[in-house]
């Protein structure tokens, strides 16, 4: 991903006379922006069910540590996912109120 963000900008003021079309640039930066959430996610998550499940790090996981991790993990996206619906869900009742 490193050096990509860049290129994926020149390219958008491509083609007849180098015009940048800001519709396109802003689709980019929203892509660039979810990646980055997406990341953000997958690491708290790996942190902390890291944390919470893995006593004695070694060289593989028990089936206590698999079954552990695999709960934290379901149980971290269904929380995610209650947060995200409710405040998307605020979002629009707050935009259709303006």
């Amino acid at each position: 991903m490193e050096g990509g963000f860049g290129s994926e900008f020149g390219a958008a003021g491509g083609g007849a006379g180098g015009k940048l079309d800001p519709g396109l640039i802003m689709e980019q930066v929203k892509v660039q922006i979810a990646v980055a959430n997406a990341q953000e996610l997958l690491q708290r998550m790996t942190d902390k069910c890291f944390r919470k499940c893995i006593g004695k790090p070694g060289s593989s996981l028990d089936n206590s540590e698999q079954k552990c991790i695999a709960m934290c993990m379901d149980r971290y996206m269904d929380a995610w996912n209650t947060v995200s619906r409710a405040y998307n869900s605020r979002l629009q009742r707050e935009r259709a109120n303006m």
